[in-house]
């Protein structure tokens, strides 16, 4: 069996077939039907003697081997992976004929870059734009203005506060934690302040003590 298997596998090898496993597998099987079905149920004492029994189990041996050399032999290598380059569609570009190449088809576009860490530029204050709000405080003595929202453009923004209240009150202007400007504190009549203001939101209210506390402030929003 072995010297048959030398002889046989450069054939097999270079074919391929499943042939010689099928009719090994085959044999196999029909010789462990025939023992187990057909001579071990009809013949209580098979194989009987001690050569009988060596004689079954040379032959399924060689059944055996026989049908795992003609798979080992057989067997196909696994098919290599091919890598597919991807395909890169570009539109074309519509073109008017005998017009000279846009500048747009010669050269990349390129897009805007930001360094690390920077911060868009704020919108500029457009020149001669100016703005003008009316405060009052609450004339029954509540610490409250008016209302708790302002509005205005970029530029410069004039705030007239009245006072009829009997407490003293003023507003500030405030940006964050940063005091831009405050009118007096005063009771009775009005006072003005003017501030250059860029686009953002800021806070005004009465810094007399326990005044904004109470609730005396609200929102500049600038546009």
């Amino acid at each position: 069996m072995h010297t048959a298997a030398v002889y046989l596998a450069p054939i097999l090898g270079a074919e391929k077939s499943k042939v010689p496993f099928y009719v090994a597998g085959g044999l196999l099987v029909v010789w462990a039907l025939t023992v187990s079905l057909g001579l071990g149920l009809r013949k209580p004492d098979f194989p009987g003697s001690l050569s009988g029994q060596r004689a079954v189990m040379a032959v399924t041996g060689v059944l055996v081997l026989a049908a795992v050399l003609t798979a080992v032999i057989t067997a196909s290598p696994p098919a290599k992976a091919v890598a597919v380059k991807p395909v890169v569609y570009a539109p074309p570009t519509a073109e008017v004929p005998g017009a000279p190449p846009s500048a747009a088809a010669t050269s990349p576009a390129r897009a805007p870059s930001t360094s690390a860490g920077s911060t868009p530029a704020a919108a500029p204050i457009r020149a001669g734009t100016s703005s003008s709000l009316t405060l009052a405080a609450n004339p029954s003595g509540l610490l409250s203005y008016n209302t708790k929202a302002l509005s205005a453009k970029a530029g410069n923004v004039t705030i007239t506060m009245a006072n009829m209240s009997p407490l003293e009150h003023n507003v500030t202007i405030a940006e964050g934690s940063t005091i831009l400007g405050a009118t007096p504190t005063f009771k009775g009549g009005s006072r003005t302040l003017t501030l250059k203001l860029k686009p953002g939101t800021y806070t005004f209210y009465c810094s007399v003590p326990g005044h904004r506390q109470a609730g005396m402030e609200g929102t500049l929003s600038v546009s």
